[in-house]
């Protein structure tokens, strides 16, 4: 069995016993094959047969993907491949961050298993209005990406993509919403907090509060371009239930990136036991999904609750990198993680 198949093994059936061996292949496997990262862990003094646990894998920063090609060589030839840019940089759009992704069936499995556990655990198909461009509109994004697949997965046949690489289309959205509305047909919202704050101040600007069936949720992926005063995820949960009348339990936050092909999601008591549905949350990683706080000068793991740079070991990234740092602080407890910014 190839590496590739192992991973998608074990994220279809999950067992946290194996996680270790597992990334110590996948790491042998990169080192093996992704040119940028060998010599990146030899001049750290890091050799393919010397790492003995995923804690001693020398992580990259995410920062790294703008300015190498973190891949297994020649991925970025290969028909099959898919490459995601990052949203942006005060570099110029040169300076992208690029995430090939050798193998986007890997993805789409991560994608879609973490989906189903944290924003649809009652497995049902419903309405569902995606406030950001899909993978048609914007392929080089890989939220579109994963947009496009919960569509395709979790949707009935009432969807719409209100939102084109220009703008969001908030009367388009509002009018699909009061249908489902008259129906009382529940609907999932998919979309970034811009998006969901322009819905807001579209539907308060009419005076419109809608009632949306029991049931429907919410995907908040986060982002604040273009607010001017970017909007808290606890007033996304306030304004949800206020001009949706979607429950607290049912507005998740996503957090991803461009460079990871996995997920964390909001601890609400709609899909975790224990759960916040109002409070500061924290967010659930995949059992293929290692997230770990380092010291941000000795980049050692903090203790258990201790703050520190979260970082990440997605067996998914499977055919790139899998230890990924970040310069987002936050602590583990538990195996749930508590972003702070």
């Amino acid at each position: 069995m190839s590496i590739y198949e192992q991973v998608l093994t074990f994220i279809h059936r999950p067992e946290p016993e194996s996680f270790e061996r597992l990334a110590l292949a996948v790491f042998r496997h990169q080192f093996d094959t992704v040119g940028a990262y060998r010599r990146y862990c030899k001049g750290r003094g890091v050799e393919r047969d010397g790492v003995r646990s995923v804690e001693e894998v020398p992580a990259v920063s995410n920062v790294a993907f703008k300015y190498a090609d973190l891949a297994i060589d020649g991925a970025s030839l290969s028909p099959d491949a898919a490459v995601f840019l990052t949203s942006g940089t005060t570099q110029g759009r040169g300076r992208r961050g690029r995430h090939i992704v050798a193998r986007p069936e890997i993805y789409r499995a991560s994608a879609l298993a973490h989906l189903r556990t944290m924003l649809f655990p009652d497995a049902r198909r419903m309405a569902m209005l995606a406030m950001h461009p899909t993978a048609d509109a914007m392929p080089e994004s890989s939220l579109s990406a994963m947009i496009t697949w919960c569509i395709e997965e979790f949707a009935t046949r009432t969807h719409l993509a209100a939102a084109s690489r220009e703008r969001v289309d908030v009367a388009a959205a509002t009018a699909f919403l009061a249908e489902c509305e008259a129906r009382r047909e529940p609907v999932c919202l998919l979309g970034t907090t811009a998006a969901f704050a322009a819905l807001f101040s579209e539907l308060r600007s009419r005076g419109v509060k809608l009632r949306l069936a029991a049931g429907s949720r919410m995907m908040d992926t986060g982002g604040a371009k273009g607010q001017a005063v970017p909007m808290h995820a606890l007033e996304v949960l306030a304004l949800a239930g206020e001009w949706l009348s979607i429950s607290p339990a049912t507005v998740i936050n996503e957090y991803g990136m461009t460079e990871l092909c996995s997920q964390l999601y909001d601890a609400t008591s709609f899909n975790c036991p224990g759960g916040s549905d109002s409070e500061e949350r924290f967010k659930i990683p995949p059992p293929w999904l290692r997230v770990t706080a380092r010291d941000p000068v000795t980049l050692r793991p903090m203790p258990d609750g201790e703050i520190g740079l979260l970082t990440f070991f997605d067996l998914a990234n499977v055919g790139s990198v899998s230890a990924v740092m970040t310069e987002d602080l936050g602590f583990v407890k538990g195996g749930r993680v508590r972003v702070l910014g």
